[in-house]
């Protein structure tokens, strides 16, 4: 059914639903937010104060690599401590695959060929299933399968498709039907056209990627891009932004993503000016003084930041709480989009702040609704 904005409209694809840990992945379900910790899993202590972090910033679900036994034996504690599923990241090992289902990893991300012999392959799927385990298959540009780069010359969207096929099969012949499909690659291109394909081929849950997209700043941009396009599309029902930057930004770069297309909204949205000559208090840093101040807001709502009058009130209509500067230090506040007072420069942060958390606890408490609600920008 069309909203009252059919432009802003995506229609997600149909995809079955699978449960990992308590977490719903696929189906009807919220897209989630994955990141990966990078600290050594056999340092629980380190690898929990990261997952606290990554929790902290909202991140539905977790992935912890496994490369040894060390690794798996820290996983117990780490997942008895985690407040949202670990997704145990198990390459080749077979036995720490066995090892991360038993100490209660909510699924494992494998490729099922690399793995090895069949027999080992029906002991890992016998271990997540006697463990409630979803499988998350990662297929990968850069790893994949020496038959396939023989007969395609190069990664290619058909190529990671058949191989996601081909793994696919083997927990199929298995009847194991709990698993979620990826296949990254690290151009955008190329991944894209993978998952589109994809889409169309399996009705499993897909987790999105741009692998070994880059830097803060640069792997956000081909993130944005990739995942973008696909989301766009209605395609995806977890992601993952890989940055070489702390994996709680990776958390952050993805809610980004998902509130710009209506998705899903966490926190504070705010609309702010690349500012000017004309504006009438620091918008930059303001804005980064704001940002850093409400990061504590989980609550969906939306916040206006513009300098002067030339955009201020038109954007103010549409959000919670507005400020637009003014002249001699004077900045007027704007409330579910109608002007109600001024503030002074030396006041404007803590005072933005505290309208903020009080919009929150209204919303929060069932006695006031976000203006994102009224004009269909929440989801």
């Amino acid at each position: 059914m069309s909203s009252i904005r059919p432009w802003r409209d995506i229609a997600r694809r149909t995809s079955r639903q699978i449960m990992v840990g308590n977490v719903p992945v696929g189906g009807d379900a919220p897209i989630t937010v994955q990141t990966m910790t990078n600290t050594l899993t056999s340092d629980a202590s380190a690898t929990i104060d990261q997952i606290r972090r990554c929790e902290d910033a909202g991140a539905d679900i977790i992935r912890v690599s496994c490369p040894d036994v060390d690794s798996t034996a820290a996983l117990k504690q780490i997942v008895r401590a985690a407040q949202v599923p670990i997704v145990a990241d198990i390459h080749f090992h077979y036995k720490r695959a066995l090892e991360a289902a038993d100490a209660g990893a909510a699924c494992l991300r494998i490729n099922p060929g690399n793995i090895g012999s069949a027999e080992r392959v029906n002991e890992v799927v016998n271990a997540a299933k006697a463990n409630g385990c979803a499988i998350r298959i990662g297929v990968n540009a850069g790893s994949l399968e020496k038959d396939l780069l023989e007969k395609y010359g190069e990664p290619c969207p058909e190529a990671l498709i058949e191989s996601a096929l081909d793994h696919i099969k083997l927990l199929q012949d298995r009847d194991f039907h709990e698993y979620k499909v990826a296949v990254k690659a690290s151009d955008v291109f190329l991944a894209v056209a993978a998952y589109m394909g994809l889409a169309e081929a399996v009705d499993c849950p897909l987790h999105l990627g741009i692998t070994e997209a880059g830097g803060l700043i640069g792997g956000t941009v081909k993130s944005s891009i990739g995942l973008g396009n696909l989301l766009w599309a209605g395609i995806g029902d977890t992601i993952r932004v890989s940055l070489s930057a702390e994996p709680e930004e990776e958390v952050r770069v993805g809610y980004e993503i998902l509130k710009a297309l209506g998705l899903r909204t966490r926190g504070v949205r705010v609309v702010s000016c690349p500012s000017c000559a004309r504006q009438g208090f620091d918008v930059i840093r303001t804005v980064q003084k704001l940002e850093d101040a409400l990061s504590h807001i989980k609550t969906p709502m939306s916040l206006s930041v513009l300098g002067c009058v030339v955009n201020g009130p038109g954007e103010a209509r549409e959000t919670d709480i507005g400020i637009t500067g003014g002249g001699n230090g004077k900045h007027m506040v704007y409330l579910s989009g109608v002007t109600d007072h001024h503030v002074e420069d030396a006041d404007m942060i803590s005072h933005i702040v505290k309208l903020v958390e009080a919009k929150a606890a209204e919303i929060d408490a069932g006695a006031s609704v976000s203006m994102d609600s009224l004009h269909g920008k929440a989801a």
